[in-house]
């Protein structure tokens, strides 16, 4: 397998490897896929505007908020990746679900929209340093964690 190749499957592994581990709730792990800054831009979900933060953050930031979801499930594809040397842009579709028992019967919410992340080759190994979120549409129960 070419350099090239092989580069691109470890930069898509790594994006795959920060959606199981936030639906597996395995914060260390979430933390480990980013650099330890961030340029983290979730603003298309009505957020604060882009800004760098620590991966520390992020991660004990979903932990807050996906702490009373029973179940989240992230489902991604189409990627679009580009290497520069030591650096890369990827781009890909995304489906976020996020399930809990509630009161009403509504008991999903769906997220669904696109990525774009930028990362670097360090020690062999990429890394995310920039992560941003367009949302094209939120259904479903958006009370989820309070319902």
């Amino acid at each position: 397998m070419s350099d090239l190749l092989l580069h691109k499957d470890r930069i898509i592994d790594r994006i795959n490897e920060l959606f199981i581990a936030t639906d597996q709730k395995a914060w260390a792990r979430v933390e480990a896929c980013f650099t330890a800054e961030v340029m983290f831009d979730m603003h298309s979900l009505g957020g604060q505007p882009p800004q760098r933060i620590a991966a520390k953050a992020i991660a004990a930031g979903w932990q807050q908020g996906l702490t009373p979801i029973e179940a989240v499930h992230h489902q991604v594809g189409n990627y679009r990746v580009d290497i520069h040397g030591d650096e890369a842009t990827a781009f890909c579709y995304g489906i976020a679900l996020h399930y809990r028992r509630t009161t009403s019967g509504r008991n999903t919410r769906t997220f669904v929209g696109s990525y774009d992340f930028h990362l670097v080759l360090r020690d062999g190994d990429w890394r995310i340093d920039t992560f941003k979120f367009n949302a094209k549409f939120i259904e479903g129960n958006l009370n989820l964690e309070t319902d």
